[in-house]
């Protein structure tokens, strides 16, 4: 029986959202830095048998290629997944994953400064939406909040974040058709991985090691290594390679909404008036400003 590929890219942002819920449970339990190394030794560990001869075969492009295998492992696995685990410490599940759907936006600007593409009245007038949204949601609908600037600090690190993840996008666009999909994956995922360790241990060192042999913990880990990181990804692809990244990319507007559910019935998180109508507008936002764009922006949340 053949499933029809909007069944894997559902799926797939399913268990995307999922990681905000393990990154939020993990609160004050394991710090966001030990977890986003956790995530990626374990992410690298399971894919690794998949693209295994492929890296050992394209040594010679991984040792070439180094300095933008570097870069995306700085912007999109080390400060992105770190930012985005120290931003639900201090903000909820909802409210992070609300502020993450706007990094196509935040792309499109960029691409707009950097690579210099055009961009369509249509599209300003979504970026416009989505940083009201945006705003709505951070200020929670006060007026107060926005003209004293005491925003929360989760909301902004979580700003930090899709800015950093926007970079990585861009360097995707540049560079991505030099390296084979999973096998570069995996590369920038074990470089990031390295790249993390010592910040971990010096965390650790601080704030103390976490007891990840309890099975609770045991099982987020799984469950952020395995599933966003892996199978998420798979399902990506192969969704992508059906109906191509034009229309799947539409389905990373599923994130908040999952991410909302999930929120709401296993963290027993509040959904506020100012985070339902900020999510509608940023969404709408997004739908604009991203309509005109063909390529789309390879995520691994």
């Amino acid at each position: 029986m053949r499933i029809h590929p909007y069944i894997f890219l559902t799926i797939a942002m399913l268990f995307f959202s999922g990681n905000f819920i393990v990154g939020k449970a993990f609160e004050g339990t394991i710090p966001p830095i030990t977890l986003a190394f956790f995530r990626f030794a374990t992410g690298s560990l399971v894919l690794l048998p998949l693209c295994y001869k492929t890296l050992i075969k394209k040594l010679s492009l991984w040792r070439k290629e180094w300095k933008p295998l570097l870069s995306l492992s700085i912007f999109g696995i080390v400060l992105f997944n770190a930012s985005l685990y120290l931003a639900v410490n201090y903000t909820s599940s909802i409210n992070a994953s609300i502020v993450d759907a706007l990094t196509p936006t935040v792309a499109a600007i960029l691409g707009f400064i950097v690579l210099k593409e055009s961009l369509t009245k249509l599209q300003i007038v979504g970026i416009i939406l989505s940083f009201a949204g945006i705003l709505s949601i951070i200020s929670n609908g006060s007026w107060h909040v926005i003209t004293s600037l005491s925003f929360n600090i989760g909301d902004i690190i979580m700003l930090f974040g899709i800015i950093c993840w926007a970079s990585y996008s861009i360097i995707i666009k540049k560079h991505s058709y030099k390296f084979p999909p999973i096998a570069g994956l995996v590369v920038t995922m074990i470089i990031g991985t390295m790249i993390l360790m010592p910040f971990a241990l010096i965390e650790s060192y601080y704030v103390g090691f976490p007891n990840i042999f309890q099975q609770h913990i045991l099982l987020g880990i799984a469950y952020i290594g395995i599933f966003p990181s892996a199978i998420s990804l798979l399902l990506w692809y192969r969704g992508v390679g059906e109906i191509g990244p034009a229309k799947a990319s539409i389905f990373f507007n599923l994130v908040p909404v999952f991410t909302t559910i999930m929120a709401i019935t296993i963290l027993n998180e509040k959904m506020t008036y100012p985070q339902l109508f900020g999510g509608a507008i940023v969404l709408c936002g997004v739908y604009l400003s991203t309509k005109s764009q063909k390529k789309f922006h390879q995520k691994a949340l």
